[in-house]
């Protein structure tokens, strides 16, 4: 309905002269210097395998010198290195960030190489999602790290492209400005160089790959972007080194059968990258990421969150009705798992108690057992006592018997010996 409106005054608008100067012509003077002041920034990924020359083209790109070491080929999986400059020229100030993929391509299993990329990428979109979202915003001093432009070093092979080359470039294709570029040009001749772009273009449009394409629609730069598009992708070389060629220093690279220069577009493409790259098209990559590749992503995700910009009935959709939506949504969501949890906890507690009166009366029954076999153990016992006393008062009364036998038996013995002594002396 605001659109419809803006829609209709927008057609009511009329173009009137002015008498006088009024000065809103300085406008793009105003953007021009608040843009210069509060600086730049560009982000380039650089994707291919290890050794094809990633950070000598950077440092020849940006003439400089970027810290960094050597990557191995012994890299468990492939891992992300970002690193940020800040480069200033003339009164321009930009921030650039250069993020390499050390190990891209020397595993043996090469599967899922293109995983970290992307998630590398869908980070940056996720971390600049969120401060769009937040209430609270700094985006005017936000360090934007969103990937402007994919270099993707191929290499010299001269035949076709390699299959993770092929999957890489589509999974990355929809998500950052894929610029492909042969790396190490010299290394094949011009007939095969000619021959092993024919065959790289061909294999992308097969496949369905979308690289970035040098804008045409703006008239200023419509014709070398154009001529440019047809030489994709670029075969460069890059050197950091030196070398005195006729009266001046060039860089280039010295071969025993001659000398390749870096900045000869007869050699080259170099000086094409670097013109389309930097001095052409570094604010339309920045534009294409935001209103594109960033754009999809930021859709794709409010989607996911139940935003939408029109209803069934195609009317514009309220941001407070579908915040409403969602959260009485969610709210109905939590109380049936609320509910559900509450269901369960009550079975789990009935199957507890059922746990518990079944140990209880196992319990019941192990004591009654131990009860009824310790109440005949103490029966055994005074049986055997009873039978012991018994035995000892036998005893007793067989030893009195005894003991009186004994008695008895001494006094007839004693008077047995009486009656002979007297009579012995009777006798005499």
């Amino acid at each position: 309905m605001a659109a419809a409106e803006v829609a209709r005054q927008g057609e009511g608008c009329r173009t009137v002269p002015l008498s006088g100067h009024v000065g809103f012509d300085s406008l793009p003077d105003q953007l021009v210097n608040k843009s210069v002041n509060h600086g730049f920034c560009f982000n380039i990924l650089c994707v291919g395998e290890t050794g094809l020359g990633k950070s000598t083209l950077m440092d020849t790109l940006f003439n400089t010198k970027f810290e960094g070491d050597p990557a191995s080929h012994s890299q468990p999986g492939v891992q992300l290195k970002s690193s940020t400059y800040d480069l200033q020229e003339s009164n321009v100030n930009l921030k650039l960030t250069i993020v390499s993929t050390v190990g891209f391509g020397d595993q043996i299993n090469k599967e899922d190489s293109y995983k970290p990329i992307v998630e590398f990428i869908d980070a940056q979109f996720e971390a600049y999602l969120q401060e769009e979202l937040k209430i609270k915003r700094v985006l005017h001093n936000y360090h934007d790290t969103r990937i402007h432009a994919c270099l993707y070093f191929i290499a010299p092979t001269g035949h076709s492209l390699k299959s993770l080359d092929l999957v890489t470039m589509k999974k990355l294709d929809s998500k950052v400005n894929i610029i492909p570029i042969i790396a190490k040009s010299d290394a094949i001749s011009k007939s095969e160089l000619t021959k092993f772009k024919i065959k790289i273009t061909s294999e992308l449009v097969s496949n369905g790959v979308q690289i970035y394409q040098f804008p045409t629609d703006d008239e200023s730069v419509a014709e070398i972007n154009g001529t440019m598009n047809a030489h994709l992708p670029f075969a460069v070389i890059g050197s950091t080194e030196e070398l005195k060629i006729g009266n001046k220093m060039m860089k280039a690279r010295q071969y025993p059968w001659g000398t390749v220069q870096v900045e000869n577009e007869a050699h080259c493409d170099f000086v094409k990258l670097r013109e389309m790259l930097i001095r052409v098209n570094m604010e339309d990559l920045r534009e294409q990421t935001h209103t594109r590749h960033y754009e999809l992503y930021r859709r794709c995700k409010l989607e996911e969150m139940g935003f939408k910009d029109t209803d069934p009935d195609s009317k514009p959709f309220s941001l407070q009705e579908t915040y409403e939506a969602k959260r009485n949504e969610f709210l109905g969501e939590l109380q049936k798992k609320e509910e559900a949890m509450r269901q369960m906890f009550v079975q789990r507690v009935k199957e507890k108690e059922a746990e518990l009166k079944e140990a209880e009366k196992e319990l019941h029954e192990k004591f009654d057992r131990l009860k009824k076999l310790h109440q005949d153990e103490k029966k055994k016992l005074e049986d055997k006592k009873k039978s012991l006393d018994d035995e000892v008062n036998a005893f007793k009364q067989r030893k009195t018997a005894a003991e009186l036998l004994q008695s008895q038996a001494q006094q007839a013995g004693g008077s047995q010996t009486l009656k002979r002594d007297k009579e012995r002396k009777n006798f005499f």
